[in-house]
């Protein structure tokens, strides 16, 4: 099997796809994964009435970094006028690719009949398809879920119609809007709609280990995979199980000098992109998990207890500080270019 996919007039150089998460994939995460080696990073969910409007807070989560090799912006909505309109925005602002979104579980999004709730109302779903697909000449994709339960697993059909109305690829979730995250994602599942077109499918849900990527694609033949909270706190993931799918040989995790050098470049990107104090209010989740996901210290409860004291500090010289002070046991040295601290900030803030 090639490691790219094809998707429209658009080849991504991987197989391994980092999925659209609100507040997560905001620009400075997607520019630090894809520098670390993602192939594919989407964007947060952008909510495509608002973008359309042009509220300020909207439109940088659909915000395009130079540096990013692939752009990939994900809408959401259920209104067909302002899902073509916040697709023809997208092209506008520097898409490659336009994704919808048929698949969030999340009660405020179900609630306003959007998401995973569009696979309740497929004829809707495909006025949304033909809406967006109509309005861009960027390849349109979609990502849902198996079915709103397990009495309506329609994903196969709905993927029929996606491919029929000019939908360039298809992710699916395995699981369905009713367990939200709970149990097993069903990657078996997915082979019903890898078998009903033509189009990229790519199998999404519980992948974090090589293993585990190599058995979602053997399972269900999906020509790709897509990570969704398997990422918090490790941007580097795709690139690792990118490489273990090319020659079965998983990377190294990053080792306590190479963790920290990346902790470090996110909090001061946040910085730059958000100014203070946003900058740090919006990196505190990513801190959080940086601190869970490290292996030191060793002891679980000293992580807990690590995790929250630092993520309670106002001032990004201190989280350095913090940050490099908790690992320092793990480190042969503490490079001074490092944990540089100081006017750096200030630079950043106001730039």
């Amino acid at each position: 099997m090639t490691n790219r996919l094809q998707i429209g007039d658009v080849c991504v150089p991987g197989r391994v796809l980092m999925a659209p998460m609100t507040g997560v994939t905001d620009l400075p995460f997607r520019l630090l994964a894809s520098r670390l080696g993602a192939a594919y990073v989407a964007t947060e969910m952008v909510a495509a009435r608002e973008l359309a409007r042009a509220r300020p807070d909207v439109v940088r989560r659909a915000a395009v970094g130079e540096g990013l090799p692939l752009t990939v912006i994900q809408l959401v909505g259920r209104d067909p006028a302002a899902m073509a309109e916040g697709a023809r925005m997208a092209e506008a602002a520097g898409a490659d690719i336009v994704d919808l979104n048929f698949g969030c579980p999340a009660k405020e999004v179900t609630g306003a009949a959007a998401g995973s709730a569009l696979m309740r109302t497929p004829d809707l779903a495909r006025r949304i398809m033909e809406a967006a697909v109509g309005a861009t000449t960027r390849p349109v994709t979609v990502k849902m879920r198996l079915g709103w339960d397990d009495d309506s697993r329609n994903a196969a059909e709905l993927a029929r119609s996606a491919e029929a109305i000019g939908v360039k690829a298809v992710t699916v979730h395995g699981r369905t809007r009713k367990q939200f995250y709970t149990g097993q994602a069903d990657w078996g599942a997915v082979a019903e709609v890898k078998a009903a077109v033509a189009v990229p499918v790519i199998v999404n849900g519980d992948i974090v280990t090589a293993d585990q990527a190599r058995e979602a694609l053997d399972r269900c033949g999906a020509d790709g995979l897509m990570l969704g909270r398997g990422v918090y706190g490790r941007p580097w993931l795709a690139a690792h199980l990118e490489r273990a799918l090319i020659d079965g040989v998983a990377m190294e995790e990053p080792g306590p000098q190479a963790r920290l050098a990346i902790v470090l470049e996110h909090l001061r990107a946040s910085v730059a992109f958000y100014g203070l104090p946003l900058g740090l209010r919006m990196f505190r989740k990513h801190l959080g998990w940086y601190v869970e996901q490290a292996p030191w210290p060793a002891d679980p409860q000293h992580r807990r207890e690590a995790k929250a004291r630092i993520c309670r500090i106002e001032t990004p010289e201190a989280v350095e500080a913090a940050m490099a002070e908790l690992w320092r046991s793990n480190l042969a040295r503490v490079d001074n270019s490092v944990v540089e601290t100081g006017s750096r900030f200030v630079d950043s803030a106001v730039a």
